[in-house]
């Protein structure tokens, strides 16, 4: 690849505060609206409290807490300063944000009001000090200094800028390209979370990329609808800082996305983007669009030429208006898109696209315009990264996916084992997932090389193909495929709406899902055909983007 020169972000950031200074910026939606020069005080507070208490450039400071404005300008306050930032899933146990606290060697921590209640400060006994990211007031002083300290900003501040703080006061810090800018804790969907640590090389590549592809359709003073966390890489690159660097008004989704929170938050904001896990469109079209369409009547209409393609607008043009109607495409990412909703998105031309990343790239490693997208893919190699399969004939034997870059992480915090077998000596970063990548360069995800079984005559067996035809069967709402010796086995999670209005037994319910494996079994190679299914009580575990933790029902009893 070319040596490409990395500006420094923090200067970017700094341009971009100053360029639209009186303009929006963060609003919590409903609730209030922080325009840049507000972010630029609050940044300058933070900044004068972390010289006050010595803070060295790299030392590290958490955050944890649901999305808000507070939480992104406090962000902005860390990298900008020469600190790093530690961002934590608010979705983690308290136990885990206590450890992730501990082995990131944290100084301080900003938490959420509803976070804070569930943790324990004297398990945290490094901190200097705990701040409330709902008030920014002082929840846990630790120090006689960071009390002093934390007292004695705002009289600081007013000395220091008497007429307020002005554009040509801003002067952040300068990073280096292979500076550690972040350490971000893994959701843990195949083990525990590991600490990735995140240059700002990556940070700026993940920004160009997006200027790349949505420079020329996204406009100062549009608007983006912020529903993935934050604390994750996928929410923090496309529905938080590129929009912040390019004027684009965030509104974060301060409370729990209810359809009807959500359904009204989309009519409101009418994001230009849409960045959703595909748990999300999936439970849309579920919910909204497959039981208009699957009556005889309709599926024999929708099978006429003209009144089909009529229907088929109808339909797109209903889902997109409830989508919020302005964006300019949908960007599914996070885990696999079932091919069922994704053969019907195609089908009535909805505007979406399937990217596809990681953690330890910031996250993005492919992506395709969705007038180029191909369907079943995740796109292909983004700009600043080069991309193999590792196979001996990657168009049509599944390898692992390896991507090297400006994307990809220094390695995992404390951890040189899990670096070593994950980054190798010339700087391909292992993904761990399984694909082929046609003579286009679109990519195609098989599964996870942890997830891969191994069928009695040696066959490769990846359960998220079965599992993607499984969850299309009556009443399935989640399933994992597991194996017992030489036979596979369906762990199914009911759709509980859908039993109780059908009113079924357990017994009945039995039947039901020994149907369904009847039915799904004949669209599987007899290697991988399901022996049984086993009814679940409770919903699968899950990391915070929605994937399920395999790794917890690998033993399931059957």
């Amino acid at each position: 690849m070319e040596q490409i020169k990395v500006p420094s972000y923090n200067q970017i950031v700094e341009e971009s505060i100053q360029k639209y200074w009186n303009r929006d910026s963060m609003s919590d939606y409903g609730l209030f609206t922080f325009k840049y020069k507000d972010v630029a005080e609050i940044i300058e507070k933070f900044h004068i409290l972390y010289s006050e208490l010595g803070i060295q450039k790299g030392d590290k400071i958490a955050l944890c807490g649901r999305n808000l404005s507070r939480w992104g300008a406090a962000f902005f306050s860390i990298i900008t300063y020469g600190a790093v930032a530690v961002p934590i899933l608010h979705e983690f146990h308290p136990s885990q944000v206590h450890d992730i606290v501990n082995h990131s060697e944290a100084r301080l921590l900003l938490v959420g009001d509803k976070v804070w209640p569930a943790l324990t400060a004297t398990e945290m006994p490094n901190l200097e000090g705990i701040i409330s990211l709902a008030d920014y007031g002082l929840l846990c002083a630790n120090t006689d200094k960071f009390a002093q300290a934390f007292a004695a900003v705002d009289q600081i501040y007013a000395g220091k800028y008497p007429q307020g703080i002005q554009p040509a006061d801003l002067h952040y810090h300068r990073d280096e390209a292979d500076e550690l800018a972040i350490i971000n804790y893994t959701s843990g969907t195949t083990s525990n979370s590991k600490g990735v640590m995140l240059p700002y090389r990556a940070l700026w590549s993940n920004y160009d990329f997006a200027v790349h592809v949505y420079g020329h359709i996204i406009k100062p003073g549009d608007n983006v609808l912020s529903m993935l966390p934050m604390a994750h890489m996928y929410g923090m690159a496309f529905e938080f800082t590129f929009e912040f660097l390019s004027c684009v008004h965030i509104h974060f989704l301060t409370r729990m996305a209810s359809p009807t929170v959500l359904m009204q938050a989309l009519a409101d904001v009418k994001p230009v983007i849409l960045i959703v896990v595909p748990l999300i469109i999936e439970k849309v079209v579920r919910k909204a669009v497959l039981p208009k369409i699957q009556t005889p009547k309709m599926r024999i209409l929708m099978k006429t030429p003209i009144v089909g393609r009529i229907i088929k607008r109808k339909i797109c043009e209903g889902l997109t208006k409830a989508l919020g109607g302005s964006f300019y495409e949908v960007i599914i990412g996070g885990a696999a898109l079932n091919q069922e909703i994704e053969k019907l998105l195609h089908d009535i031309g909805f505007r979406y696209t399937v990217g596809y990343g990681a953690t330890e790239c910031a996250p993005i490693i492919t992506y395709e315009d969705y007038h180029k997208f191909v369907p079943g893919s995740c796109g292909k190699n983004v700009i600043h990264q080069e991309l193999k399969i590792s196979s001996p004939d990657p168009q049509k034997v599944p390898g692992e996916i390896l991507t090297r870059g400006l994307n990809v992480m220094l390695g995992y915090y404390k951890n040189q084992e899990a670096t070593e077998a994950t980054l190798d000596p010339e700087g391909w970063y292992h993904t761990g997932d399984l694909g082929v990548m046609d003579k286009k360069g679109n990519v195609f995800i098989k599964g996870r090389c942890k997830n891969m079984l191994l069928g009695a005559n040696g066959q490769n067996i990846y359960p998220e193909e079965i599992e993607d035809k499984l969850s299309n069967m009556k009443m399935v709402a989640e399933c994992v495929v597991i194996q017992k010796g030489e036979k596979l086995y369906g762990l199914v999670y009911p759709d509980p709406d859908q039993v109780q209005a059908a009113r079924l037994s357990e017994q009945a319910l039995a039947d039901l899902m020994e149907e369904n494996r009847k039915e799904v079994n004949p669209l599987l190679p007899a290697y991988a055909q399901l022996a049984g299914i086993k009814i679940m009580k409770q919903e699968f575990e899950k990391t915070p983007k929605k994937s399920i933790k395999r790794f917890l029902y690998a033993n399931e009893e059957i």
